[in-house]
């Protein structure tokens, strides 16, 4: 996996200000693009500005939102920190430049998943949980979507998995409606309960599966409309009848909150084995 973005004590690069834009091109000739930068830890903004730098970016770098404005003419992609301390945030310049200038791409970097998205921004991406690959990955899709190209990038899809990736590769997850409609499963779900990851998004569990899963309906509903996490007491797992293997299995299922990708109410719905027969320690992967 490619390293995470993460602070470093020194770097030798120096932020470009709103009076010194040098005029630079690609191999081919053609002008570099410009993504506007906005991150208010000075150590995070010159590491993600130098790996936009050897990727063959130009970056405009701005600590604070008056200095990201003064960018708003020049910028082609923008990526804004959403939460720059003191009650300011990204989305402050996000509205200006969706204003300004709509048809430039917008990244949101958020360190939370509680935060109601599916505003101006094209997309967002977890703090902590996103490489610098995903990082280079938006802005390469974002930029084919600048250009009239045909975009790679499924928004709904990074949004969700980088969700899934930050709970856990081992855990099962579920992103439902309070309605019991999947919008995302990962891979473990989708192996677990016997069904190709796609064959899940716009179908509902109570109408696909009452047979096999628990009734988790007054869960769903009591998760989305309470905005409070759900433990499961029982350990019994997803389903209304274990596997003969999992007759004895203790197992870890929580229900909490989320944004979904269109800022409606959503719940994720995870699950892990604790221990199998004997006590021993294994988990679902």
């Amino acid at each position: 996996m490619p390293p995470r973005i993460r602070p470093v004590e020194r770097m030798d690069e120096q932020s470009t200000t709103a009076t010194e834009i040098p005029t630079t091109t690609n191999a081919d000739g053609g002008p570099r693009v410009r993504v506007l930068l906005l991150d208010d830890d000075p150590a995070n903004l010159l590491l993600r500005a130098a790996i936009l730098r050897q990727n063959g970016y130009d970056v405009l770098s701005a600590g604070t939102i008056e200095e990201a404005n003064a960018y708003l003419e020049q910028t082609d992609i923008a990526v804004l920190d959403y939460h720059l301390g003191h009650g300011k945030f990204g989305t402050a310049v996000a509205a200006k430049l969706r204003q300004r200038r709509p048809e430039v791409p917008i990244i949101i970097l958020s360190a939370t998943l509680e935060r109601r998205f599916g505003g101006v921004e094209d997309m967002h991406l977890l703090k902590g949980h996103s490489s610098a690959e995903d990082l280079l990955s938006a802005l390469r899709g974002l930029e084919a979507k600048r250009r009239g190209a045909p975009v790679v990038v499924n928004a709904r899809e990074f949004y969700y998995s980088r969700i899934a990736m930050a709970i856990g590769v081992d855990v099962l997850v579920q992103i439902l409606d309070p309605e019991g409609t999947w919008h995302y499963v990962n891979e473990s779900a989708a192996a677990y309960l016997e069904k190709p990851r796609e064959w899940f998004p716009g179908r509902n569990m109570f109408a696909e599966m009452s047979d096999i899963l628990r009734d988790w309906r007054d869960v769903l509903h009591a998760v989305s409309t309470t905005r409070e996490t759900y433990i499961d007491r029982t350990r019994r797992g997803l389903l209304t009848e274990p596997r003969p293997e999992e007759v004895s299995a203790t197992w870890s299922v929580l229900a909490f909150p989320i944004m979904l990708h269109d800022g409606g109410s959503g719940v994720v719905l995870s699950a892990r084995i604790l221990e199998r027969n004997g006590g021993t320690p294994i988990f679902v992967a």
